[in-house]
């Protein structure tokens, strides 16, 4: 080979095997640099419910953490799913979260007939934020005073009791189910087009019970227009710190609450994951912070581990799968 031939062969490789190496080495550079521009967190929900509260209390602490700003989008619709797909369409380097609920993250996979998104695969889990408990409320004419009451009359009674929901496949109607599939009784569903009317009709008499949020109910708690049988959760909640839980009025295994957690695109880097993770956990920490989600009626969690959260999310699909399938509800 001539020498001219030879220079130019290794000119070429030498010019070859440098761009290989920058581009092995982009992704290092980006994720140690991360982030490096705003970072968006998707809301599967409308401004200002208690869901978007919570995710603009986090991203304006998060912004001391990474140095750059956390911006909320609201992309609401079809119980949160329209939301969910956008973060699953996303490109999987950070920038784009979403700060999901139980319905996107474990009810919707076996609620919807058709969803496009996996959420177990098509996400990678950061940090488990914490959960909003729901408690057992019943109108003045019920007679029942605790759970096994109330389960007791249910029984005696067989048909007269009805349970009120803001809709079927709503959580208000999956607990529900959950609770007569575990006690043994037969209370029956009535939906409605949302939270309020349903409390409406529970006040008015038309409905015996409900399940609901903890911190919508606490005014009527307050007030005597209801009384609370029972947390939903296993752990009794700080609202109400004297009323118990339903599952240790002997409902065993009676957990349902409204969870909150953070999730990436799947194929985020694990470093990138790692820093989101850490900078939850500080944001979380911050007594600023954690009174303002305690006041938006959130139990935080403690600090969990991308992990932990994953693990979590596998659990919650499994349960809320054979629930969906025994209250029959299926939406488009």
């Amino acid at each position: 080979m001539p020498q001219w031939h030879r220079r130019a062969a290794l000119a070429a490789f030498a010019s070859m095997t440098a761009c290989t190496l920058l581009a092995a080495a982009t992704p290092a550079f980006a994720q140690k640099d991360f982030p490096s521009k705003p970072i968006m967190m998707v809301v599967t929900y409308p401004p200002g419910g208690p869901t978007d509260a919570m995710a603009r209390t986090l991203a304006a602490a998060l912004k001391n953490s990474l140095g750059q700003p956390v911006v909320v989008e609201n992309r609401a619709g079809a119980g949160g799913n329209i939301g969910a797909e956008v973060v699953a369409r996303a490109e999987p380097d950070g920038y784009t979260l979403m700060f999901g609920t139980s319905a996107p993250l474990a009810i919707n996979v076996s609620l919807y007939r058709k969803i496009n998104y996996d959420p177990v695969k098509s996400f990678a889990p950061v940090i488990q934020i914490g959960h909003l408990p729901n408690v057992l409320v019943v109108n003045s004419g019920v007679p029942a005073r605790n759970v096994q009451e109330l389960i007791a009359y249910g029984k005696a009674h067989p048909g007269e009791l009805t349970y009120a929901s803001s809709g079927n496949g709503a959580s208000s109607h999956l607990a529900g189910v959950l609770f007569n599939n575990l006690a043994g009784t037969d209370f029956q569903h009535v939906p409605y087009k949302g939270t309020g009317p349903a409390l409406n009709d529970l006040l008015g008499g038309q409905v015996s019970m409900t399940f609901t949020d903890v911190l919508t109910a606490l005014p009527f708690i307050k007030s005597g227009k209801v009384r609370a049988l029972g947390v939903t959760t296993k752990g009794r909640s700080q609202a109400l710190p004297d009323v118990p839980t339903v599952a240790e009025q002997g409902v065993a295994g009676f957990d349902v609450s409204v969870f909150f957690g953070v999730v990436a695109p799947a194929g985020t880097p694990p470093a990138v994951i790692g820093k989101l993770n850490r900078a939850f956990a500080d944001a979380l920490q911050q007594p600023d912070v954690r009174k303002t989600l305690l006041a938006q009626g959130l139990e935080l969690a403690p600090s969990t581990s991308p992990d932990q959260l994953g693990s979590f999310v596998k659990s919650e699909v499994a349960k809320w799968r054979t629930v969906v399938q025994k209250s029959g509800a299926q939406l488009d």
